[in-house]
């Protein structure tokens, strides 16, 4: 008879501590479910103050060092031009260096048609009433692609904070019109997760190769690569600076 007891008493001890964990398990799921999540978006329009543009410079021959010196002397005379844009040497990098021997096929290797020497400089003008002298005299100096034009802001973290602030207010303004058709109210925020934006910046796929790189930035505007903007025709407008976040927000 004590052993039935014990066996009973452990029966009735191990269910009432499923009973207090199912419990507890209803009690945070209810809790959990008692939230709004949102997405606040804002963004913030700038006039960009600097301009990144990537000029590429592409020369071929059979003979390696005929390539190879048309291209070094054709970078020299881009280089030159920017520096007598005033542009100072750390806002202009060389990014990208390769040297391709080619054939009519490629999987047999036959049929030689000579090496491929390609440079890809990165240019940064702060000045962009110059922007249409670099441009058309990089083309002119040599370059023979221009594979991107970026306008970007210097005072990126100022306006992106401004962006932020205004995805958070925008959220809060978004949970509160849910709840209320709902006939709730908002309470404290539980949870925040800011999302980021991401761009490619690939400069070795402008060249059918295989390096790059991935950055994170918020300011993009691109013009498209290989184009020339007719004379006269530059106006780079306002760029966009944006914020998202995610906020959960307790339901009352």
């Amino acid at each position: 008879m004590r052993k039935l007891n014990s066996v009973g008493t452990v029966v009735f001890a191990l269910a009432a501590i499923l009973a207090i964990t199912a419990w507890t398990r209803d009690g945070t799921a209810a809790q959990e479910a008692r939230q709004v999540t949102v997405t606040g978006d804002a963004e913030v329009r700038v006039v960009p103050d600097e301009v990144v543009v990537t000029l590429g410079v592409e020369t071929w021959d059979a003979d390696l060092s005929v390539a190879k010196n048309q291209n070094d002397e054709r970078v020299a005379r881009v280089l030159a031009l920017a520096r007598g844009l005033g542009i100072k040497p750390e806002h202009i990098q060389t990014e990208h260096i390769s040297v391709e021997p080619r054939y009519h096929d490629d999987y047999e290797k036959r049929g030689f048609l000579g090496f491929y020497v390609r440079k890809t400089m990165v240019v940064t003008l702060r000045d962009l009433t110059r922007f249409e002298d670099l441009l058309t005299g990089a083309l002119g100096a040599g370059a023979t692609h221009v594979h991107g034009v970026q306008f970007r802001t210097t005072e990126l973290r100022r306006y992106r904070d401004q962006a932020r602030a205004l995805a958070v207010g925008a959220a809060r303004e978004k949970a509160e019109a849910l709840a209320k058709e709902l006939g709730q109210k908002v309470g404290q925020p539980q949870t925040i997760q800011e999302d980021q934006n991401t761009w490619w910046s690939w400069y070795g796929a402008w060249w059918g190769a295989r390096w790059g790189g991935m950055g994170m930035q918020n300011v993009v505007q691109n013009v498209d690569g290989g184009a020339m903007p007719p004379e006269g025709s530059f106006a780079p407008g306002q760029i966009a600076v944006n914020a998202r976040v995610t906020v959960s927000f307790e339901l009352r």
